[in-house]
């Protein structure tokens, strides 16, 4: 198949790109040029800035494609100018959203029939995410055009761009470090590997069947914050020092009644405020570096988030390969052959101002 990656030298769809290649697809990628990189030698790049709608139209010219991934498309305009652009001369368009759309839920899996959240809770990207989604389904409706979603859920692997989140634990076992867990361990959380996902997509391809429909796409695992810990710790052949952050302590930091800021129980973030609301938020997401976990401004700090993937299985065939310990083993293989334990400097200052903070709690 003759196939466009929008983006295609970072992560997702780095990994993307080198799987369409190796089972013999025509790839080419169009990006800003501005990250270096090294692609499978047929790869072909085209430079342009997505932003800049002259630049794209040419940078596309009247080429036709099979299928174009458009992995980093975050606005409306976004898939707005590439559904113009592309209308009559791409056999398959496929748009990568994220798992962040869903509303909360207490019945899970997480299916792909089950409500987004468009309420103000919602953040910006997920906003954006939601309405790129409807645009296509429009588009698809009325036009014919051959769009389908796949919504990605924490991704997981080599090169992966948010270093706060595998690798940070690597390096807090690593360094002998204290692991903070939330409340008593038993929250419920998955990924998805990487290679896992653009076999996914790979295989997603051409198929009509996928027209119009959203698939989520994420790991068949699902592990508990102890769990996680556990296997990051025989994986890196370490013993965890495990510290649970008290219930109280969480509830207060994700409602903003104690600033991790401040470090002061009797200092409160005044969501009047939206610097502050702003705060609150970026404090939330703080929290979700110390056990990986999704959207936390949408789902509380201890509630179990779980996605589905059996239509992904019954219209595609994929499944997941990797489990979760295979994901986490093959991540640590490329985390040390990059040196990674060597060179990758994370911030602990807030982790140490919140182990103050729970030993505070515990007198």
């Amino acid at each position: 198949m003759r196939c466009l990656v929008m983006g295609g030298t970072q992560f997702n769809g780095l990994a993307l790109v080198r799987e369409l290649a190796k089972h013999g697809h025509d790839v080419t990628i169009v990006n800003r040029g501005k990250t270096p990189v090294e692609l499978p030698l047929a790869v072909k790049r085209r430079i342009a800035d997505r932003t800049d709608a002259a630049a794209l139209a040419s940078a596309l010219a009247r080429d036709e494609w099979d299928v174009v991934y458009d992995v980093n498309a975050y606005r409306p305009d976004d898939v707005k100018q590439m559904a113009e652009l592309l209308r009559g001369r791409v056999g398959h368009y496929v748009f990568i959203s994220s798992t962040v759309i869903y509303a909360a839920s207490e019945r899970l899996p997480i299916h792909e029939d089950f409500p987004v959240d468009r309420s103000p809770q919602q953040n910006e990207y997920g906003r954006w995410k939601i309405e790129c989604e409807d645009l296509l389904v429009r588009e698809h409706r009325e036009r014919g055009f051959p769009a389908t979603t796949v919504a990605l859920s924490m991704v997981f692997g080599p090169n992966n761009i948010l270093p706060d989140r595998e690798q940070r634990m690597f390096v807090r076992l690593l360094q002998g470090r204290p692991i903070l867990i939330p409340g008593d361990g038993s929250t419920l959380a998955q990924i998805g590997h990487v290679e896992d996902q653009a076999r996914a997509l790979r295989m997603l391809g051409g198929k009509s069947a996928t027209f119009g429909r959203r698939y989520n796409l994420t790991g068949a695992d699902a592990f508990s914050a102890d769990g996680y810990v556990d296997t990051f710790a025989a994986v890196t052949g370490t013993k965890p020092n495990k510290i649970s952050v008290p219930p109280a302590l969480m509830d207060d930091l994700y409602a903003g009644r104690v600033s991790l800021r401040s470090g002061r129980a009797d200092v409160k973030i005044d969501i009047r405020s939206k610097d502050q609301a702003d705060q609150l938020v970026n404090q939330r997401f703080q929290l979700t570096m110390l056990v990986q976990r999704i959207a936390p401004h949408i789902h509380h700090w201890n509630q179990s988030v779980i996605f589905g993937v059996d239509r992904l299985r019954d219209d595609v065939g994929w499944r997941p390969e990797f489990t979760f310990p295979a994901a986490v083993e093959h991540t640590y293989a490329w985390f040390r052959r990059q040196r990674l334990h060597e060179t990758l400097a994370c911030d602990f200052g807030w982790e140490d101002q919140l182990l103050e903070m729970v030993r505070a709690a515990g007198r």
